[in-house]
C-alpha cells in the first residue's frame, strides 16, 4: 500500500462508491422479493416512479451503468499519478452526489424532468469527465 499512500482518501472514496452499490443492490434485492408473486430477475414493465420496487430497482441499474466508468477513471488516475487533491475530490464528489441521488431516488416519487435527483446524477457525471480530463492532460 505504500506506493498508494498519498491516494488514500480517493481509495476511501472508491470503497464508498462501491459500498452505496452495494446498499443499492441490497435494497433492491430485498424490495423486490418482498412482494407477493415476486418472480427473481423479473420487473413488473407497467411500474413506474410510483412504485418503491421500480425505484429501487432503477437506482440500482443507474449505478450499475455508470458507475464502472467512474471506478476505472479513479483507477486510471491513481495508477497513472494524477494530481493528488482533485483526484481524492472528484472522487468524492461522485461518491456524494451517487448517494443523494440514490437518497432521492428512494423518497420522490417523480415523473418530472429533471427531477431533483438529476442534478446530482449530472454532478457525479461531470466529476468523472473532469477527472478524464486530468487524466488526459497528464499523459501529454
Amino acid at each position: 500500500m505504500p506506493a498508494f499512500a498519498p491516494y488514500i482518501i480517493s481509495l476511501w472514496g472508491m470503497l464508498v462508491i462501491i459500498l452505496t452499490v452495494l446498499i443499492q443492490a441490497f435494497v433492491a434485492m430485498n424490495i423486490k422479493a418482498s412482494q407477493p408473486g415476486a418472480i427473481p430477475g423479473k420487473i413488473d414493465p407497467n411500474l413506474s416512479h410510483s412504485s418503491f420496487v421500480f425505484r429501487t430497482h432503477r437506482t440500482f441499474m443507474n449505478s450499475l451503468e455508470n458507475t464502472p466508468i467512474m471506478l476505472v477513471t479513479a483507477l486510471l488516475a491513481v495508477l497513472s499519478g494524477a494530481n493528488v487533491f482533485w483526484t481524492g475530490l472528484l472522487i468524492w464528489i461522485y461518491a456524494v452526489a451517487r448517494i443523494l441521488h440514490m437518497i432521492l431516488y428512494y423518497v420522490i416519487a417523480t415523473e418530472k424532468n429533471p427531477s431533483p435527483r438529476s442534478y446530482f446524477f449530472m454532478a457525479g457525471f461531470i466529476a468523472n469527465i473532469v477527472l478524464a480530463g486530468f487524466i488526459a492532460a497528464g499523459l501529454f
